[in-house]
């Protein structure tokens, strides 16, 4: 399985957001050139991530973006969700998309799949994200000797 590029780099522009929370506003710009991914990419991923209120912007010299809600209260799965869809198969949230859903064993796994996928997204805050950012880079900046 594999999540889109559209994705990751949501979950970077989120972490991204994150980790600013509480500073003001963030520029699109300012990630785009952190993250090194093309501001007009980003600004396309920030649309539904306004439009469901997980991200907040404010036009102006002192604009930009900020996460509409604390970091401890996004998790992961929100995120996901709203950028590739909250269903691993089109068969498990409309069954009328297969004529073989009845018989089909392999939607049950597909289902059991998702099921864990959506545990373990749920499970990760972006809070928890922003702290395990912070431990990868201080591991980065002074590794063991």
């Amino acid at each position: 399985m594999k999540l889109s590029t559209r994705s990751r780099y949501g979950l970077r522009l989120m972490l991204a957001l994150a980790r600013n929370y509480g500073k003001g506003n963030t520029f699109l710009k300012d990630i785009a050139r952190e993250e090194e991914i093309s501001e007009k990419y980003l600004s396309l991923i920030m649309i539904p991530l306004k439009g469901v209120g997980l991200v907040n912007s404010l036009r102006g010299s002192s604009g930009g973006y900020t996460l509409a809600k604390e970091p401890s209260q996004i998790t992961l799965k929100d995120i996901v969700d709203v950028l590739e869809g909250d269903c691993l198969v089109d068969c498990l949230k409309n069954p009328k998309t297969c004529s073989k859903v009845s018989t089909c064993a392999s939607r049950d796994i597909w289902a059991l799949l998702g099921g864990k996928i959506s545990e373990t997204l749920s499970s990760i805050t972006l809070e928890q994200l922003v702290i395990m950012n912070r431990e990868k880079m201080e591991k980065a900046i002074s590794p063991s000797i």
